[in-house]
């Protein structure tokens, strides 16, 4: 029943109720997150907002296994990571709850896949297994129904060759691309994009030296010759992901959300004012909708957030993890 609900919600009150659901079931089915809800002291019978929900700190995606009981993950996703270091795993109980998240917010956005040529340069995504961010694209890659559609590794000569002929025909195009790769990109080639949406999917990955993203947008913009450049919000432990059409500014589909933590008291929160990112993402509704990230950002009133950047400790401050 909730799996239907999560996708039709159509107000913030619906939202809250569902939320509201989907917290007493995963208090209920989720050992980690109830031991968790129990050291805070939260009686989940007394819970009656969205504010008083525990939000789980994101590092106990690398430390535990989280997925509700009698639930079998149909995949691990796992996040990317520098040699030795731990990675995020996300335990999958519904690959098809993914699928409809991914492409109704596609679709929320964007319109149909079938509307555009959808080129992918994702090379640190596709050199390892378990992305996330690989399954959706090559979906919706696929759905695009279009030869035309495809990832590109390090063939940066073919792809500008891809890209100069699909904007002679004028034909929509979106590329979707780590931030690094695009950089080098229009390294070898300034270009005029006429038709093409410039998606970042954000992320270094060691690559090059991180910049904040006003100078990462100016400089892709000037490359691409664009007036702006989009953006993804989402990462290995959620299911869902919020979309920037320009400015760095994000929106959510109806099933996520975003609240800012007050950074000094992680159970405060702030609006248009820096704080540490949490998420709900009723999509994981077989893993943990309520997630404290470790990125910095504002949330505005008309729900809507940026992210601003990340914060510098491993532990978040006010969120110390617990040894179950």
């Amino acid at each position: 029943m909730l799996e239907k609900e999560i996708f039709n919600i159509t107000s913030p009150e619906e939202f809250e109720k569902i939320a509201l659901e989907v917290f007493r079931f995963q208090y209920e089915n989720i050992e980690v997150y109830q031991k968790f809800c129990n050291y805070l002291n939260v009686n989940s019978s007394e819970v009656k907002s969205l504010k008083e929900i525990p939000f789980l700190p994101i590092q106990f995606f690398k430390s535990h296994k989280i997925i509700a009981k009698n639930s079998v993950e149909e995949t691990i996703f796992t996040s990317s990571g520098t040699t030795g270091s731990i990675t995020s795993k996300h335990y999958v109980g519904s690959l098809k709850l993914y699928e409809t998240s991914f492409l109704k917010a596609f679709k929320n956005q964007y319109g149909n896949p079938e509307e555009y040529t959808i080129l992918a340069l994702l090379p640190s995504y596709l050199e390892r297994e378990g992305s996330s961010l690989i399954y959706m694209v090559e979906d919706l890659i696929n759905k695009s129904n279009n030869p035309n559609s495809g990832f590109y590794l390090y063939e940066t000569d073919k792809l500008i060759e891809k890209l100069e002929f699909l904007e002679q025909r004028e034909q929509k195009t979106i590329l979707i691309g780590v931030s690094y790769a695009l950089l080098d990109l229009i390294e070898k080639r300034n270009f005029q994009l006429k038709n093409t949406i410039v998606m970042e999917t954000g992320g270094m990955k060691g690559r090059r030296k991180e910049m904040i993203k006003e100078e990462l947008h100016e400089i892709l913009k000037n490359g691409f010759g664009v007036e702006k450049i989009h953006s993804e919000y989402g990462m290995t432990e959620l299911l869902s992901q919020a979309y920037s059409i320009g400015n760095g500014v994000f929106s959510c589909p109806p099933w996520m959300k975003i609240l800012t933590r007050d950074t000094e008291d992680a159970l405060t929160y702030t609006i248009e004012k820096t704080g540490g990112i949490n998420v709900i993402d009723l999509a994981n509704l077989y893993s943990c909708s309520f997630i404290a990230t470790q990125d910095l950002g504002k949330t505005f009133c008309d729900d809507t957030f940026e992210v601003i950047g990340r914060f510098d400790n491993s532990d978040v401050r006010g969120c110390n993890l617990m040894v179950f």
